[in-house]
């Protein structure tokens, strides 16, 4: 019997360092994707990850807005 109770408190103790675990993997994600966001449209306020992405929102989101000065020398 006592390798029964073993049995269930192993298969608890793994279980609270597994939720631990995905709970902490999961914060660092969402930093991680927010910190990727460094372009923000000064129209719209959306955030980009790079000037490609960025150009091309702007292009076809703003037509009749002045191009930003950053966007001028990037190639789409």
């Amino acid at each position: 019997m006592a390798r029964g109770q073993q049995k269930i408190q192993s298969q608890q103790k793994n279980a609270k360092k597994a939720a631990e675990k995905k709970k902490s993997q999961g914060a660092d994600q969402k930093t991680a994707a927010k910190v990727a966001l460094v372009h923000t449209c000064p129209v719209c306020r959306t955030q980009m990850p790079d000037p490609k992405t960025f150009k091309q929102h702007f292009e076809s989101k703003h037509p009749k807005s002045p191009m930003p000065p950053e966007l001028a020398d990037v190639q789409a």
